[in-house]
């Protein structure tokens, strides 16, 4: 498949889910494809991929497209009070019940949660997952970020992508932006108030017991991130049209929206 195909294929697809035109001259969509994509939206833990991008994984499977939820980690680190063995084992029955909501397949990298590495090892060990699963687009963090293994997955993720020869799209997405996440400028909206129902149920299940210094509001709405820094007030965005951001200049809150960087 040709960059140029790619795109004309990643184009055409969410918009016409409700009917509408694709504003972008490179899109995530979901819907109008000439062929079954695959999105890989890679996360470092289980918790990761819902909640920044589960908008958007869920437009895509419902449109038949096939999603994958790539987890660095298996959220070893991620339970007070329990082993990495038992925190592994919670954290990955919670992600396979996510991506049974959501739509999506899990895969599992093999790194371990606090202790995520980069070097030449990994930088292979990742690109061979990629190579396996052959998506046309992948969605991961910004790699300004102040979790490591956040970092590490954006970075291997990028190198992955390097070595492939670009072969796929690659864009980023956000997490807790201003605690985690950091000057981070989407260049992409997506409206996802038609799947936020879909969303917050695994969301919450995974992140709220998990991380209780977060707010309630930001934790069960996987779309709030959306609110912090929306699009031009000149804009209007519609339900399933991606567009990219005009300029850098801040309206009022806007929800319903996920956001990212290409």
């Amino acid at each position: 498949m040709t960059d140029m195909t790619r795109r004309e294929a990643l184009k055409g697809a969410a918009s016409l889910a409700v009917g509408l035109p694709v504003a972008s001259a490179l899109a995530f969509d979901a819907q109008g494809a000439t062929k079954k994509l695959k999105v890989v939206v890679a996360g470092a833990h289980p918790d990761d991929p819902e909640s920044a991008s589960g908008g958007l994984m869920v437009l895509y499977a419902k449109a038949g497209h096939e999603v994958v939820s790539l987890y660095l980690t298996r959220g070893e680190a991620g339970v007070p009070g329990k082993s990495h063995e038992e925190a592994a084992r919670i954290r990955t029955e919670e992600a396979e019940a996510a991506c049974r909501i959501l739509g999506s397949r899990p895969v599992f990298a093999g790194q371990v949660d606090g202790s995520t590495e980069v070097n030449r090892a990994r930088y292979d060990e990742l690109k061979r997952v990629l190579d396996e699963e052959k998506p046309d687009l992948v969605v991961t963090h910004w790699p300004i970020d102040t979790h490591r293994d956040h970092r590490a997955i954006s970075l291997l993720v990028y190198d992955a992508w390097l070595h492939s020869g670009k072969s796929f799209e690659l864009y980023y997405f956000e997490t807790e932006s201003g605690e985690q996440t950091q000057h981070f400028w989407p260049t992409h909206y997506v409206e996802i108030t038609q799947v936020e129902g879909k969303n917050a149920k695994p969301v919450t299940r995974t992140r709220v017991r998990i991380r209780r210094k977060v707010s309630t509001r930001s934790t069960m709405r996987c779309t709030d991130s959306a609110a912090m820094r929306p699009a031009s007030a000149s804009r209007r965005l519609t339900s399933g049209t991606i567009r990219p951001l005009p300029d850098r200049s801040l309206g009022v809150g806007t929800r319903g929206f996920e956001r990212f960087v290409f």
